[in-house]
């Protein structure tokens, strides 16, 4: 792993144990609001029109994929990202400019910078991108503990990067096969892993930062649901004030409404801060089909769905109460994010937390002896992705005047080689999502249409 950045731009101090109420309207102006895009650099927004022009076309598409991926595993050194100087520039100006941070100290301080204070995002979600997709292989011991101490390593140099209420991407693939085995096998973790993981998260707990780690394969996510489990109860303290560890719950399963309540019960049992992060899922192409929803309109209802029960607080017929209880007494304090490019299910959420203000009394009284806590709910999109949607929810009053809502980035970074499998990902999640993409297009095209006029006087 490169050396670590010395220093980033503080970002906006985040009062992680004073829970406050929502402000229930917002200011009103004489003036009309700057397009929601007139933050991004033009060089980002021409970028971004181009690679979703691209994008927009199933055969440079797909031509692209192939590309990526011949890129992975070439001994040409016509296609080898080290000997290529024109291929290596080319990818890191366009596809790597536009997902990534960096792999240097100076490209990461200057995207994080970027975000922080001109685009104005509340914090930030970095990511170590080197990862490990395969179990196969029996590995020695030394291998095994090699890989442990080297992801626990990434984890640490990654936590010092960020700052007081940022996020760091945990990837359970970056502990190595052996790893892998045992969540494919639910099995627990051994004590060398399990070592590094409670170092890895009191390191986080100290800084104030959460930790979210990524959803697997369904073969994958029991094992690793458990470990996160265990993490959870150990980190998610009331004391604390806020989610630690989160879990991630993939919304195109059949059964993501009822492994949510799983862990909501096991909050509400035992009084910890349960941490739900809900994403759509990005495995389609691997998963049985009986395990996952038949279209996108039933996805998009699950997501919904968890997201409205976990905002409001409320049990429904998905996410039920524990058994034997009835009613909506009980229900454990969470915190959220909201991670998805829907800007349906994205405005959604911030007219449910809106909604939670009118309904959550704001000072003590004799009925009211404490106010509620107020869950922290995190509004998150991909560096380079949903730009559009992003900067709205910056700029939306009910946001800006929710005391306990943050919009961020999520930035991957690493050498070039070390994010080709991140960048491969993200060419199949276009591919799978030509609508939201043309979206993007558009809203670019707008915007560099509006830029032009004002350069002209138009």
């Amino acid at each position: 792993m490169h050396p670590a950045p010395t220093s980033l731009m503080q970002p906006t101090q985040l009062n992680l144990q004073q829970q406050q109420p929502l402000i229930p309207s917002s200011p009103s102006s004489s003036h009309a609001p700057p397009p929601a895009l007139s933050r991004l650099p033009t060089t980002s927004i021409l970028r971004t029109y181009l690679i979703t022009t691209l994008s927009s076309s199933p055969t440079l598409l797909n031509a692209i994929y192939t590309t990526l991926l011949k890129l992975l595993d070439s001994k040409s050194a016509f296609l080898s990202l080290e000997r290529n100087p024109l291929l290596n520039w080319i990818l890191k100006s366009t596809f790597y400019a536009q997902f990534c941070a960096g792999e240097t100290p100076a490209e990461i301080r200057a995207n994080t910078a970027l975000a922080r204070s001109e685009l104005g995002y509340d914090g930030i979600i970095l990511e170590y991108a080197v990862e490990v997709l395969s179990a196969e292989g029996k590995q020695t011991e030394a291998e095994i503990q090699r890989d442990v101490e080297s992801w626990k390593k990434g984890m640490l140099d990654t936590i010092s990067l960020a700052r007081d209420g940022d996020f760091v991407g945990l990837k359970w693939s970056g502990l190595g096969p052996h790893a892998l085995t045992l969540l494919q096998s639910y099995l627990p973790p051994t004590p060398l892993i399990t070592s590094a993981l409670h170092t890895v998260c009191t390191a986080a707990a100290a800084k104030h930062i959460s930790l979210l780690p990524g959803a697997e394969e369904s073969a994958t996510n029991p094992g690793l649901e458990a470990w996160t489990l265990d993490l959870q109860r150990k980190y998610n303290t009331r004391e604390r004030g806020y989610a630690v560890v989160y879990t991630t719950y993939q919304c195109y399963f059949r059964n993501a409404p009822e492994r949510v309540a799983m862990l909501l019960h096991a909050a509400k049992k035992d009084g910890f801060i349960a941490g739900v992060k809900l994403v759509r899922g990005a495995y389609l192409g691997s998963e049985g089909r009986e395990k996952v929803w038949g279209s996108k309109e039933e996805t998009d209802r699950c997501y919904d769905e968890c997201a409205e029960a976990v905002i409001r607080g409320r049990w429904t017929q998905g996410i039920q109460a524990p058994e034997g209880e009835k009613g909506q007494v009980g229900f454990p304090d969470r915190d959220i994010i909201l991670a998805t490019h829907n800007r349906t299910s994205l405005l959604r959420g911030v007219e449910l937390r809106r909604e939670l203000q009118l309904s959550t009394p704001s000072a003590t009284s004799s009925t009211n002896p404490a106010p509620a806590r107020t869950p922290r709910i995190t509004y998150a999109q991909l560096q380079g992705m949903a730009d559009e949607i992003s900067q709205e929810l910056v700029t939306h009053p009910d946001v800006k005047l929710d005391t306990q809502a943050r919009v961020v980035k999520l930035f991957a970074f690493g050498t070039l080689r070390e994010c080709m499998n991140f960048l491969v990902r993200r060419a199949v999640e276009n591919k799978e999502a030509g609508m939201r993409t043309e979206e993007t297009r558009k809203a670019m095209g707008v915007e560099l249409r509006r830029r032009v006029r004002g350069l002209i006087g138009m």
